[in-house]
């Protein structure tokens, strides 16, 4: 589904991504961690297509198709969707018609028949549900006004109306309490199917409780440099990353 080789990228003078290679097939859940600074935010924002970052060797395919090449909207119209760790507002545009738009886009590509208002609807009490979503919230302007933990539960109603084949969770566990992760988590793996798959960047093991991944790797200076399973993050929740960084030679 998604196959990343030798990936380099830069921010002006500075070298972010300094080689990476990723494999992700269908029915897969990866987790990336590593340190502050190694680079996991930015290969999210790479592969969604992030103007700010520069390719500067290395590809990207998804689903066979080079997506460097592809605008954002074009790379979520094939299926990629992208959870920000701090999801942004939209004042003035409400949650319904924000959906409705996307759907609908996302249909049009696909060369489907858009949804009548009904089926729209119906879809949307039904995914809400995924997350525990306030049906009041939908009615609002874009996470404008929203908690923290309701802003990453909105993102994830989102990705459940969109049906990506491959999302990038970009530390949605970040800034929530117990029972919000426990919502949100839960309702990631709900949406996992043996169809698509799932990339989930985050600091912490506790979030790998509720979204076991088949993979897990560290991310460092740019680089992965290990890679295990779900015993991994366990182990590094206890011992952190030096017994990793201290044997890494570039």
């Amino acid at each position: 589904m998604l196959k990343v080789k030798n990936l380099h990228a830069s921010v002006g003078d500075k070298e972010i991504l300094r080689g990476i290679n990723l494999e992700v097939k269908a029915g897969e859940v990866h987790a990336i961690m590593g340190p502050n600074g190694s680079g996991k935010s930015t290969l999210a924002s790479v592969l969604a297509g992030n103007e700010k970052f520069t390719v500067t060797a290395g590809e990207a395919t998804f689903e066979g198709k080079n997506i460097l090449e592809m605008s954002i909207e074009d790379r979520a119209r094939m299926g990629l969707f992208l959870g920000f760790q701090y999801p942004v507002e939209i004042p003035g545009v409400s949650m319904a018609n924000f959906m409705k738009m996307a759907v609908a886009e996302q249909r049009k590509f696909r060369g489907e028949e858009p949804l009548s208002t009904s089926e729209f609807l119906r879809l949307m009490r039904e995914k809400s549900a995924v997350v525990e979503l306030d049906a009041k919230l939908t009615s609002r302007s874009v996470t404008e006004g929203f908690s923290g933990g309701e802003k990453k539960k909105n993102e994830i109603f989102q990705m459940a109306m969109l049906d990506p084949k491959l999302a990038i969770l970009d530390e949605t566990d970040s800034g929530l309490d117990i029972d919000a992760l426990r919502i949100v988590a839960t309702g990631v793996t709900k949406l996992h199917t043996p169809q698509n798959a799932t990339v989930v960047i985050t600091h912490y093991q506790r979030l790998l409780d509720y979204i076991v991944p088949d993979f897990d790797h560290v991310l460092y200076k740019g680089r992965i440099i290990y890679t295990g399973d779900q015993s991994l993050a366990l182990k590094l929740e206890k011992e952190g990353y030096d017994w990793l960084i201290n044997d890494y030679k570039e």
